[in-house]
């Protein structure tokens, strides 16, 4: 354990009167604290305790109702709340409740914690936190919290600093005329907070991160944030409670040897987020809360650098300089500010831009390292040195970066991991309506983006609501834009926002053509070379002049960052400069250059492409063409030409390519091209015939199920449909739903649809149109919830005949329901399956009489279930019954012995249609083989027995295998 470690490591912690047991368990530490010690440790854990209970609240409240703590109109109160499905705010008042009861209701809380955290992920690591720390953690809070007195010189400067940060922070600069409002906005007037996670999901990234994050965002969300990983609140980040568990360790370990040694070692943090969630703006954030005050009293000093400045420096530099250059008003406590490192905190944004390596690893380390803040050395090992805690320890460090640059980090001294996982649906609501003065506009622009699947996937960034608000809000606004023409791809979203642009911008240069073609050059070259940040040497290389860029279009195209060093040019977001790069392809005067470029794009395999030839493709497309031709000019006809035959061969090279997982995420891809082509005539031809589309075992978005709804809509019949193990959301088969009809066999197992998901599939097959004739469904966890819809769709649809429901959770309640449509002379099912659906010996009256009416069911699977001889006995009655045509019955593991032999083998004795019997893994023994000998020979009709897996002696085995002929095969 970690105490006991920890106490043989530190003989000196008994001085500390810490008496640390290393058998003591959390209740008996619990009950050593004071009243006042367990009010301190309910404020520290306040945020993480009231998402921890979150789903707990119903176990919760009536353990301190019973002992009197709560009345029963407060207990009513805090579980009307979780009725309603809000967790959050019952588990909220409940805390309150609690704190303004005092110190037993607390302590009573706490004993109840204990009882019930091995159900709750979240509260079971708070506890194992507080065990960790030992009998008496309060020092340690303490330095977390506190905050020492600063010197009446360093306290001038100080305020000097706090000033200038509050200054430089307080607004964000649009830089747009489209808002029709100031270029300067109020931070806080415009700020939303954003989903900010205690850990970070992958920290490899080889797709586009956009593909990447879009794919599984809020399907994502909603598996794991409210039952495994925490939100943090900003101000929260260098809680000790977010640790990486090492770390936890060794601070504590710290705190044994005394108070001083424990602050020394410091803590550093790394963000991830993907381009345009919000990284930079939430750095800005913290900045001027702390400079405001609101936010870690505890850190004197914050200094914030980012790596795209930091790039201009090609000299050997020192700490002290480098922090001069910014805030030259330190020139004269920098000294005393070294000595006190545990108040400071240094804030590098946006790792990913950084255009030096920086190697933290152990064992092969290239890097240099710094400990002298006055010592002259690369920019990039002051960074290494600071974030190891070799340069300054006792300072606090924060990194933020994309997740394609996170395996650097992987190897350094990182105490807390968070994604910004961006925003939920209120939280985007909420932006719109900052966004847009009038709360009309608002509410019809998100009612669209609702309605819009492909779209609204992308309100999760920040910046895609920026783009979405400033394409979409003109539709809602001017009355002379025709709302059949608002933007349903992506290409078309960022064609109206190029074009809103220059709309603006009309008048301010003669050839907006020729700005384009050199800008989307550059572009280019950035999305083939992953850069992302320019410089005035990449304009003039592409004959651009800097100053065009400090006013009019181009300056909303490029956006300048002038920092002491140098000017550095971005374009608003990765997606921007990729659509600009796409754009330059139609501008180009040389129409056969095309067919290079996306040849050579296609090519690479590391995602870097995927947005630009989606862009490339969709604008071929006369929809996304004529706004930006308004401006620019016609596009070369020929250049289209060229993009709309590469993608016709790209889908009849890859339509019947289905092998692999690669191959299959190629066809996803082209199908992608198609859907933002728009171009019915192309789809029509390339998969209009196509009769098998096969997605197994490939995980598919929304924004993938709306695309494929797009071409099985544009083809004939789908003869077979594969999306086995797709993984496909609720929202995603909501999408598909008016398609699947046009399939004849449908592949759907593995996917964990649920009952409400069926519901949509159940409203297709009794549509009258459709043509699904085959349908699995194993692995999608229905139950009896779904049997009556099901029931009622079995009695309605004419075409369905094979339909598969293995490894559900029907239960007998379900199957009862079920038999009643199957005794309907309706249903036309021929092979049911009902493996492994939690049925017994309740369900086999339903079942006889059901496959003793339907003389179409031909072919039965009840193996995995828990039948028994008793509920077989009552199956044989119907085989009896000359009415009964099954032909393959299973009946592996039931739980089967030599009890039901005899009225089994007598009732197939006279069933003439019997051809296939599957009794594996059963508990028959050598007790049986006489019975199943005269089986074979009196059930002529059968040709197929398997008996393996049962309880036969070697002789008994050799006996049934003689069985073994012409007519019948036997497998024992």
């Amino acid at each position: 354990m970690a105490e006991a470690s920890i106490r043989e490591e530190d003989p000196t912690s008994s001085r500390m009167g810490m008496d640390i047991d290393p058998n003591s368990t959390i209740t008996e530490l619990l009950t050593n604290y004071d009243d006042y010690q367990l009010f301190k440790l309910t404020t520290f854990y306040w945020d993480r305790l009231q998402q921890a209970i979150e789903e707990g609240v119903e176990g919760l409240a009536p353990m301190l109702t019973d002992q009197d703590y709560f009345s029963q109109q407060e207990y009513h109160k805090v579980t009307e709340l979780t009725e309603k499905g809000n967790q959050a705010e019952s588990a909220k008042l409940l805390l309150n409740l609690v704190m303004e009861k005092g110190s037993q209701t607390r302590r009573v809380m706490w004993e109840s914690f204990v009882k019930m955290c091995h159900g709750l992920q979240k509260l079971d690591k708070i506890l194992k936190e507080i065990k960790e720390l030992g009998s008496d953690p309060f020092d340690y809070i303490n330095i977390t919290q506190g905050l020492s007195e600063l010197p009446s010189h360093q306290k001038d400067v100080q305020q000097k600093h706090k000033e200038t940060l509050q200054i430089q922070t307080e607004t964000l600069r649009v830089n747009t005329i489209l808002l029709k409002k100031d270029k300067i906005l109020q931070l806080v007037d415009r700020y939303v907070e954003l989903t900010v996670l205690s850990n970070v999901r992958d920290q490899t990234l080889l797709e586009h991160e956009l593909l990447a994050r879009g794919r599984d965002h809020e399907e994502w969300r909603e598996k794991h944030l409210h039952k495994q990983l925490e939100k943090i609140q900003i101000d929260k980040l260098f809680r000790s409670s977010f640790f990486q568990r090492h770390s936890l360790r060794h601070k504590m370990m710290g705190l044994l040897r005394g108070c001083k040694s424990a602050s020394r070692s410091g803590s550093s943090a790394a963000v991830s987020g993907v381009p345009g969630i919000g990284k930079t703006t939430m750095i800005q954030k913290i900045v001027y809360d702390w400079a405001t005050g609101k936010i870690y009293p505890h850190f004197q000093f914050i200094f914030s650098f980012k790596f795209r400045n930091l790039n201009t420096i090609n000299c050997r530099i020192n700490l002290r300089n480098l922090i001069l250059d910014q805030y030259p008003y330190f020139r004269n406590v920098l000294g005393d500010l070294w000595k006190n490192p545990e108040g400071l905190l240094f804030i590098f944004d946006g790792l990913d831009e950084f255009k030096e390596s920086i190697d933290f690893a152990d064992n092969q380390r290239n890097q240099s390292m710094c400990t002298d803040p006055e010592s002259w050395c690369e920019v990039s090992d002051i960074v290494y040195s600071l974030i190891q805690h070799k340069l300054l320890p006792g300072c606090s460090v924060l990194v933020t970066s994309r997740p394609t640059a996170l395996h650097s980090l992987k190897k350094a001294e990182i105490n807390v991991w968070a994604e910004i996982l961006g925003f939920a649906g209120d939280e985007r609501k909420e932006y719109f309506n900052k966004f847009f003065e009038g709360q009309t506009v608002a509410a019809a622009v998100v009612k669209h983006l609702e309605e819009n699947e492909i779209l609204y996937t992308m309100c999760y960034n920040p910046s895609y609501c920026w783009i979405l608000g400033l394409s979409l809000g003109p539709f809602f606004t001017q009355r002379d834009r025709k709302q059949q023409q608002i933007p349903k791809t992506i290409t078309q979203l960022y064609s109206y926002y190029i074009y809103n642009i220059l709309k603006n911008h009309s008048r301010e240069i003669e050839s907006h053509h020729g700005v384009f073609l050199k800008l989307g050059e550059m572009a280019f070259t950035g999305v083939s070379e992953k850069k992302i940040v320019f410089r005035n040497g990449d304009l003039i290389k592409y004959n651009l002049q800097p100053s065009q860029f400090l006013s009019g279009f181009p300056m909303e195209l490029l956006e300048r960052d002038d920092s002491v060093q140098s000017v550095v040019y971005t374009f608003p977001h990765l997606t921007i400069q990729e659509f600009v790069a796409a754009l330059a392809q139609f501008l180009t005067p040389d129409p056969g250059y095309i067919r290079k470029v996306l040849r050579e794009a296609y090519s690479k395999k590391d995602g870097r492409f995927e947005i630009f030839l989606r862009f490339v493709v969709g604008l071929s497309s006369p929809q996304s063409a004529w706004p930006l031709e308004e401006f620019l000019g016609p596009f070369l006809h020929q250049t289209t030409r060229q993009v709309i035959d590469w993608v016709k061969e790209k889908v009849e090279g890859q339509i019947n390519n289905r092998e692999s997982e690669t191959d299959k995420r190629d066809l996803l891809n082209i199908l992608h091209y198609l859907f933002e082509s728009q171009n019915k005539e192309l789809a029509q031809a390339t998969v209009g015939s196509v009769k098998t589309l096969a997605f197994s075992e490939l995980q598919l978005t929304t924004i993938d199920c709306v695309v494929l709804s797009h071409v099985i809509g544009l083809c004939d019949t789908i003869k077979h449909l594969d999306l086995f193990g797709s993984f496909i959301p609720c929202e995603g088969l909501q999408c598909l739903a008016s398609v699947l009809l046009k399939c004849q066999e449908l592949r759907l197992s593995c996917n964990k649809l649920g009952d409400s998901g069926v519901k949509l599939l159940f409203a297709a097959l009794r549509n009258p149109d459709c043509k699904i004739q085959k349908l699995q469904l194993r692995y999608n966890n229905l139950t009896v919830s779904c049997a009556k819809n099901l029931a009622s769709t079995l009695s309605t649809n004419q075409l369905l005949t094979n339909l598969d429901l293995g490894n559900n959770k029907l239960g007998d309640s379900g199957v009862k329901q079920l038999s009643v449509a199957l005794r309907n002379p309706d249903c036309k099912i021929q092979r049911l399956g009902l493996e492994d659906n939690a049925l017994t010996d309740s369900s086999a009256e339903d079942l006889a009489l059901a496959f003793s009416t339907n003389q179409l069911l031909t072919n039965l699977n009840l193996g995995y279930n828990k039948l028994g001889d008793s509920g077989v006995k009552i199956l044989t009655v119907a085989l009896r019954n000359p009415d009964c045509k099954i032909q393959k019955l299973g009946l592996a593991k039931n739980g089967l012995t030599d009890s039901c032999t005899e009225n089994l083998t007598s009732a197939l004795s006279t069933n003439q249609s019997l051809m296939f019997l599957n009794l594996n893994s059963n508990s028959f023994t050598d007790q049986s083989v006489s019975a199943f000998c005269q089986l074979s020979q009196s059930c002529r009709s059968l040709e197929r027995i398997m008996l393996r897996d049962n309880h036969f002696s070697p002789n008994g085995k050799k006996q049934v295998e003689s069985l073994q002929g012409s007519r019948l095969h036997v497998a024992v």
